[in-house]
């Protein structure tokens, strides 16, 4: 077993210091719970006739004896969004898997699942942010009921997957495996769509061009197969064991697909208080889990989206980290991956080349992972998912998988990595502090140095850039874009046209309290400025023509203005009215007067 990486091990133990009070308090919460007996043995005759009053027959029986585990179905599923409507026929076959082995299923309630490649640029992206706290929330409801032993998830994509696990460790005492549906099979190279989007951008693509190009991409059943935050969410919970091993990137309407899908639920089933692998989740996501999810997301190029979620997971099962932690482990793990944005290859490219099992390996060989871990598939640790699953004459199991890449432009090894760190960097000035992804971003971008650009919204910006305002260096200010202000949205809009300027040689950053896509790309953005412009961080003081610094290998973020003169300015908030309303907004008040901010998880659902 190789030794320990130090700073994996100095980050782990401050983080387990840090967190002792709140974690130890957590642990005796989903103790407690598990010490007394299941919720059927405890239930009058009365609510447990509720809880089956409409099964069929034999599963009334089986629940009426409360001899068998029974297992919770929470499902995302919609047929509006592309990641999810793979989910449709799912609960029944978790229910065949169920009674196959003598136990029962049941649909204990659904979430939201809201897309973020729908809402882009929309007013309901302003509630993007918000939806992972009611899905977190809607699950909570979901097991209330408390007739069950244990549960699956059935969730891929951006909010849903931090918000299901959100609120399955709220249940911490119930074992939990998560399901994914995979993604879509590849349609048109990232490279063709981003040159269409930057071409409409730029007026020289029509719209039916730009609508038949995002048609070619994104085509089919499953996930979107370039690198955003629902494939690092699937990369996430492999990571930290809470899939069964190589189930993140099979393509959905597979035979290994549907028997990944069985296996999970019996797998789920066999790991109750009934049997003897007992293994609540809140136990499983612990500290070390927690860094392992954090070093996944640097070594794969990640999105940014989870320097929010993480820290929001983390705190629920009673584990505090921070953009430090993020900062830190990010100088001692190297990239390993090029998937686009941050190469051209997708996510089917990636697993065809060696996919998770070889980044794994790669990481754990060099001892930059925690493999001491409690998984879902046992208590063997993580090598067991350097495994793949196959189907051996129809019947589903596990062999080694790569043990070197199939396509080294796609993924490396931890000895000639794509880059030494993972390109995931805490930036901090008198702007406040900000995270920025710059696995994407070319070494001669990384260093900006320009006047400001100060704009109120994406919009703003897209009417100057129309306008033929921006051909010059500049650095966007997209002020009052965070989470009180209006929900912190996604800025994703901006990126064909930031481009743009970028390919005709100027020199552009972004700088914002909100949010970029999780396919931030080539474009420099320092995001989730915290404290937010509507807390009165520094960021809203900032003016026309302001010369702003972003050194990304410094780690800073600076207006360049006189000491005295920043002090001196006090300038008053503008009217966001119009950002609180419409769209369903007006009922999210009371998450936008009560989030936290985002280094601490932009989180609408404690009590701070």
């Amino acid at each position: 077993m190789p030794q320990l990486n130090n700073t994996v091990a100095d980050v782990t133990a401050r983080i387990i210091e840090r967190s002792r009070d709140s974690r130890s308090a957590y642990l005796d919460r989903i103790t407690a719970l598990a010490a007394g007996p299941t919720g059927r043995a405890a239930m009058g005759c009365t609510n447990l006739a509720h809880a089956f009053a409409a099964a069929p027959s034999n599963d009334k029986l089986v629940l009426h004896a409360e001899s068998a585990p029974n297992l919770a179905i929470v499902t995302s599923y919609n047929d509006m969004l592309s990641a999810h409507q793979p989910y449709e026929h799912a609960p029944e076959k978790i229910r065949e898997a169920a009674r196959a082995i003598g136990a029962t299923a049941q649909v204990a309630g659904g979430t939201p699942a809201m897309c973020d490649g729908i809402t882009q640029g929309e007013l309901g992206m302003e509630l993007s942010l918000f939806s992972r706290d009611v899905i977190a929330m809607s699950t909570a409801i979901a097991l209330s009921h408390n007739v069950f032993d244990a549960s699956v998830f059935l969730g891929v994509c951006d909010k849903i997957v931090p918000g299901l696990l959100m609120g399955a460790l709220s249940f911490g005492h119930i074992p939990s495996v998560f399901i994914p549906a995979g993604p879509m099979t590849s349609g048109i190279p990232n490279k063709d769509k981003a040159r269409t989007r930057q071409l409409f951008a730029e007026g020289k693509a029509t719209r039916e061009d730009l609508l038949e190009s995002e048609s070619a991409s994104y085509h089919g059943p499953g996930t979107c197969t370039f690198y955003g935050t629902a494939n690092s969410n699937q990369m996430m919970m492999e990571v930290m064991g809470l899939h069964l091993p190589g189930a993140a990137f099979i393509n959905p309407g597979t035979d290994l697909r549907s028997a990944l899908t069985t296996a999970a639920a019996q797998r789920a089933l066999g790991i109750t208080r009934r049997g003897n692998e007992y293994t609540p989740i809140g136990r499983l996501v612990d500290e070390k889990s927690i860094v392992n999810a954090i070093i996944g997301l640097l070594a794969t190029g990640g999105s940014t989206n989870h320097t929010l979620h993480l820290v929001a997971i983390a705190r629920t099962a009673g584990i505090i980290i921070n953009w430090n932690d993020f900062d830190d482990l990010s100088h001692a793990i190297p990239l390993l991956t090029h998937v686009y944005p941050s190469g051209q290859a997708d996510v089917n490219q990636f697993h065809a080349a060696g996919g998770m099992a070889l980044v794994i390996r790669e990481l754990l060989d060099a001892g930059k992972l925690h493999e001491d871990v409690t998984t879902v598939a046992g208590s063997t640790g993580l090598y067991q998912y350097t495994q793949e699953p196959w189907l051996n004459e129809g019947v589903l199991t596990w062999r080694d998988g790569a043990k070197k890449s199939i396509d080294d432009t796609v993924i490396s090894t931890a000895k000639a990595p794509f880059n030494a760190d993972g390109g995931l960097r805490l930036l901090s000035g008198n702007l406040g502090r900000a995270v920025i992804k710059t696995s994407a971003v070319k070494d001669t971008h990384r260093v900006i140095e320009a006047p400001a650009k100060v704009f109120y919204s994406q919009d703003a910006l897209r009417v100057a850039f129309e306008a033929d305002e921006l051909n010059q260096d500049f650095v966007a200010v997209i002020a009052y874009q965070g989470p009180r202000a209006n929900g912190m949205p996604e800025l994703h809009k901006l990126t064909p046209i930031l481009g743009v300027l970028l390919d005709r040689g100027y020199k552009v950053a972004l700088v914002t309290d909100g949010r970029m896509s999780g396919a931030s790309g080539k474009v420099p953005a320092a995001i989730h400025v915290s404290p937010e412009c509507l807390l009165d961080g520094p960021l809203r003081k900032v003016k026309d023509g302001d010369i702003i610094r972003l050194d990304s290998d410094a780690g800073t973020l600076s207006a360049l203005v006189d000491e005295h003169e920043w002090n001196s300015r006090h300038p008053e908030h503008p009217d966001l009215s119009r950002k609180t309303i419409n769209m369903g907004r007006e009922l999210f008040t009371a998450f936008r007067h009560h989030v936290s901010s985002a280094e601490l998880g932009a989180v609408s659902v404690f009590d701070d």
